[in-house]
């Protein structure tokens, strides 16, 4: 059986303000060519896979902050049986693929797959992994190398060998991100590839690897694997054991050293959007060369890449740049000053500004909430609950809660008191009241939250009873 590793981790960086460290890109529809469905990233990685034969249930490893994000998303591909994998912390890609490897069976072929790559043509890439599924069965250790197009010095190179099987070949050597003269004589010599990331080999031969190459790292995860805690639709990494065992990435600790390496060139429209300028590169555009998505107006613009969110962004007389707008943040910059973006969300984190972590709007497990406006003393939300969803039981210390219901019916629990709110109806939550909204209906519930009290922080509310696993009668910084 083919097994879906599917390693969804990321911080949300390099594509900021559209991407934030709690709603990194991977999460997120950016209406690239491949995206005709309206699919984030990582429905995109698993949708592509879906007629590859022998094809079992994914594992996604990702960490706690997102794994409310992961499962909504396989429900919305309507996958399941999947395995959500949290890492309690980040170790690289060795021990996360080696703690996939031991929960599988030997004989699985592992397919380990980053969640943030747009690929432009499934088919070439469905042909290559059952290519690499033969090979795999027979013991290589196979890893994609992307067909080269130009002299890039942002990815890793590999060059192959002699030829194994077809246009497979043994891994010659790995190669680190080059200067430009050394990056245009790789692709002048034809013998190398860029490194996708992506691997697929038996589950036992990862594992045999290991023992060669990286033993401790391996006896840490045998560790933490019999430790493993299954939570509601998760499965949890002892954070005690795991933070312990050594941080490395599948090509140091076992492609760069094994004897088994193969590569198999891969030609697919491929891109791993490592910044604003590859998402104009691969995104249709006008007779100017313009990617335009939302509300946007333009006189005099060429090659730019301009994206409204929230609001009218008009544009006049500019060109090569990248125009980003949200509710709470714009990006302007040259197409070929993007990779700068990252110093801007350090400053921002060292600032301790909330516009690097999360969005005005947020998801959580039951649905989201906006914020509509901020003052000195209140706060208003629009917050949306899903059919069946409930908030958890809560109070707060130093606010109340003033709630205006206008779609849907809702349940409401406050203090010892249950009873119905309807449209244009209100209710008030005293400080201090334990409270609780769930929407029993079928369709979604919104309503308009007032808030009021001297302090309005998320880490000002306490539950005693929550159906997503979150800790009860403990302060936590997320609502609802």
């Amino acid at each position: 059986m083919i097994i879906p590793v599917v390693l969804a981790g990321g911080s949300g960086s390099r594509l900021w303000p559209l991407s934030r460290q709690l709603h990194p890109k991977q999460f997120i529809a950016f209406n690239s060519a491949e995206d005709t469905e309206q699919q984030t990233l990582f429905q995109m990685t698993l949708s592509r896979l879906q007629e590859i034969p022998e094809l079992g249930a994914p594992i996604i490893v990702c960490n706690e902050d997102h794994r409310f994000l992961v499962a909504e998303q396989l429900r919305q591909l309507g996958i399941t049986g999947a395995t959500i994998l949290l890492e309690p912390v980040g170790r690289n890609t060795a021990p996360a693929v080696a703690m996939a490897a031991l929960i599988a069976a030997p004989d699985d072929r592992l397919l380990v797959l980053p969640a943030d790559h747009v690929i432009g043509n499934r088919q070439a890439l469905q042909a290559v992994i059952v290519q690499g599924d033969e090979l795999a069965r027979s013991g290589h250790l196979v890893t994609f190398g992307i067909v080269a197009d130009s002299p890039e010095t942002g990815y890793g190179y590999i060059q192959c060998g002699t030829a194994i099987d077809g246009n497979a070949y043994k891994v010659q050597r790995f190669v680190e991100k080059p200067a430009l003269d050394t990056a245009q004589q790789y692709l002048d010599s034809g013998d190398y590839f860029w490194n996708s990331g992506m691997f697929m080999f038996t589950a036992a031969a990862y594992l045999d690897e290991l023992v060669e190459h990286a033993p401790h790292m391996l006896q840490v995860c045998r560790i933490a694997h019999v430790g493993l805690k299954k939570d509601n639709d998760f499965t949890r990494i002892p954070a005690e054991i795991f933070s312990t065992c050594p941080s490395d990435s599948i090509d140091y600790a076992v492609m760069e050293k094994t004897a088994q390496a193969a590569v198999i060139p891969l030609d697919a429209q491929w891109s791993d959007l490592g910044a604003w300028n590859s998402l104009w590169e691969i995104a249709d555009k006008d007779a100017d060369q313009n990617v335009i998505l939302g509300d946007v107006n333009c006189i005099a613009v060429k090659n730019s890449y301009i994206r409204s969110e929230s609001r009218l962004v008009a544009v006049i007389g500019v060109e090569d740049l990248v125009i980003v707008e949200t509710a709470d943040a714009v990006l302007v910059a040259r197409k070929d000053q993007v990779q700068a973006v990252k110093q801007i969300v350090q400053q921002l984190e060292q600032s301790g500004r909330s516009e690097s972590l999360n969005h005005t709007l947020v998801y959580r497990p039951w649905g989201s909430y906006q914020s509509l406006a901020l003052g000195q003393g209140y706060q208003v939300k629009h917050i949306c609950v899903k059919p069946g969803a409930s908030l958890s039981l809560q109070m707060h210390h130093q606010r109340a809660e003033h709630w205006v219901l206008i779609k849907g019916k809702a349940t409401v629990t406050c203090g010892d008191k249950e009873f119905e709110l309807r449209v244009n109806e209100s209710t008030y939550i005293p400080l201090g009241s334990k409270h609780r909204l769930h929407n029993a209906g079928d369709a979604w519930v919104e309503l308009v939250e007032v808030q009021t009290g001297e302090y309005l922080g998320e880490d000002d509310i306490v539950r005693f009873d929550d159906v997503y696993g979150r800790a009860p009668a403990a302060a936590q910084h997320q609502p609802g």
